[in-house]
């Protein structure tokens, strides 16, 4: 099971159609395959169940797909090394100094030639389809690659309407009154590791292992800083670390929640699967709706 290490959360702005059949259809059409020897990179769709054909794997209105991009590594100086030997004995041989047109020419010959012999990287990236409550999770750390995980799934479905999950109240707000007033809610527990920003010269100080309720973070507070990341501890769950534009990085779910599915077989993967999906995005579910409680709802978009 694919627990979310990171949650950057979207807004689905029109109610999609998730029809099983259609959706395989159109996840087939960006399907993952590996690269051959001529290609750099490919990315595209796996099957997040290990063994199954379905491009998706779905509990009710619950969905989880699993985007998977494969690119070869080429490290740049071999391939100079390479281009410079090649273009050195070409000039020698023809005692004359190549055109442009020609190195470059001579650069993606040298490029084809290494292509075969080059590692590949691997990475995945998890996105959830919370259908129930319209919108969508992906375990990315930065927007970047949250924006070409949702890019190859709006290449899927034709369009994808979504913006960013806003916050009714900027949750730098939020959290620097919580560290200056001491308010945290009830359910959050502050853990040893802020990031404070200074709005006028915008040095920033990264405190690790550091009491957040101490004189010295106060005195930062009071000089005019704003808190824009935050570790905190839900209700002793999971514990995250809270960004500016409400991104939740570094989830790590509780060992308690972890292991409440531990009565079911190892043999019986896909019920495991099932039953840790459900619990991972119920637990997700349910710590967005307090955040959204907490910071006045959701943003109103004009």
């Amino acid at each position: 099971m694919y627990w979310f290490k990171n949650a950057m959360i979207y807004r689905l702005t029109k109610t999609l159609d998730w029809a099983p059949d259609a959706l395989q259809q159109k996840l087939a059409s960006c399907a993952y395959h590996p690269c051959n020897q001529s290609d750099m990179s490919k990315f595209g769709w796996n099957a997040p169940l290990r063994g199954s054909e379905l491009l998706y794997f779905t509990v009710g209105k619950q969905i989880l797909l699993l985007a998977h991009k494969e690119e070869k590594i080429l490290p740049a100086h071999v391939v100079k090394r390479e281009l410079e030997n090649r273009i050195h004995q070409l000039e020698q041989k023809e005692n004359r100094k190549l055109k442009k047109t020609e190195k470059q020419a001579l650069k993606e010959d040298v490029i084809s030639v290494l292509l075969p012999r080059a590692f590949s990287k691997n990475q995945q990236t998890a996105l959830w389809i919370d259908g129930e409550n319209n919108l969508i999770y992906v375990d990315a750390a930065s927007a970047k690659r949250a924006e070409e995980a949702l890019g190859l799934l709006r290449k899927s479905l034709g369009s994808l309407p979504v913006v960013p999950l806003a916050f009714a109240t900027e949750p730098s707000a939020v959290m620097t009154n919580w560290l200056k007033e001491q308010n945290i809610p009830a359910w959050l527990t502050p853990l040893e590791e802020a990031e404070l920003r200074s709005t006028e010269d915008k040095g920033i100080i990264r405190c690790k292992q550091q009491a957040l309720d101490s004189d010295e973070i106060f005195s930062h507070l009071q000089a005019g800083k704003i808190v824009t990341k935050l570790a905190l501890d839900w209700d002793e769950h999971l514990s995250f670390l809270l960004a500016e534009d409400g991104s939740l990085k570094r989830l790590k779910f509780a060992d308690m929640i972890r292991e409440k599915n531990d009565d079911i077989l190892k043999e019986d993967f896909a019920q495991r699967f099932d039953a840790d999906f459900v619990l991972m995005s119920g637990e997700l579910s349910k710590l967005t709706e307090n955040l959204l409680d907490t910071f006045g709802g959701e943003k109103q978009r004009l």
